[in-house]
């Protein structure tokens, strides 16, 4: 399935959705292999296969093998990290002084430039919700060099991908209770 495609499977009231989707495809502040990466990490994280499958297809030729890898492992990591720190931030105590003992190695060497990584890192932390990764990898993409813009334009790629992905399960949703009424 292409970007169209999946456009086209957006219901009238979600047009919004798939104006910012066609636009953010070609979002100027971002490198191809940033773009491309925060849309794979974001469609991982947004845990819709269509979404993602789709995603995957029409930006998968923008990135090497080993930046594909780095995307998936992006959203693996931050799937276990948000859920992780979104505890030791909420909770308090001594969690956050506590170690996480947790493997993390995909952290230190993601086979892409640290930043393009951290950068989908801070998208799927906004699509999980967690502040405390959020801000953490924030700072480490501003002080590599991103600008605000930058960062702010991930921020709209993962908020637009997770908005897709959620209608497009209420779609699904929707149809199959009439299917089940029928």
């Amino acid at each position: 399935m292409s970007i169209e495609a999946l456009k086209a499977r957006l219901p009238e009231y979600a047009k919004d959705l798939r104006l910012n989707l066609g636009s953010l495809a070609t979002e100027p502040a971002l490198t191809v292999q940033q773009r491309a990466g925060t849309f794979i990490a974001s469609a991982i994280a947004a845990r819709n296969a269509e979404v993602t499958a789709a995603l995957a297809a029409a930006f998968a030729p923008d990135l090497t093998p080993e930046a594909m890898l780095a995307a998936h492992a992006a959203a693996a990591i931050m799937a276990m990290n948000n859920v992780y720190y979104r505890f030791t931030h909420l909770v308090g105590g001594d969690y956050p002084n506590m170690p996480a003992r947790l493997r993390m190695n995909a952290l230190a060497r993601p086979g892409v430039d640290k930043v393009d990584f951290e950068l989908w890192s801070l998208a799927v932390s906004a699509i999980n919700g967690c502040g405390m990764c959020m801000e953490s990898h924030e700072k480490i993409v501003r002080a590599g060099g991103l600008t605000q813009d930058q960062v702010q334009a991930a921020v709209r790629i993962a908020a637009t991908v997770h908005a897709v992905a959620v209608t497009l399960d209420a779609v699904d949703a929707t149809a199959a209770t009439r299917a089940l009424a029928a």
